[in-house]
């Protein structure tokens, strides 16, 4: 499924216009995406819970060459996924 297909699928299931149904996702996108930057952990009860991470620097390898390479620290985002969510793809 992709935005688009998602933006109908919400506008079906809620009732609003696929206008509105966008600038919610969108609104959403962006609300999660600037607590997350900022530091903060988004959590939703039964979906899953958005936070950043630190990956701490190490030594990888080149995959062409087998030569170790310095790969440095960074932020990243994660997704941890909800009980419920979890269940719900397992069939359960």
């Amino acid at each position: 499924m992709n935005k688009g297909e998602l933006v109908d699928a919400m506008a079906e299931s809620s009732g609003l216009s696929k206008a509105d149904a966008e600038r919610g996702l969108n609104a959403f996108i962006e609300a999660v995406q600037g607590a997350v930057a900022k530091g903060d952990k988004v959590t939703l009860p039964g979906f899953g819970a958005f936070a950043q991470t630190q990956r701490s620097a190490r030594t990888g390898r080149n995959p062409r060459t087998g030569e170790p390479v310095q790969i440095p620290a960074s932020t990243s985002a994660k997704f941890t996924v909800g009980a419920k969510f979890k269940s719900a793809v397992a069939g359960r």
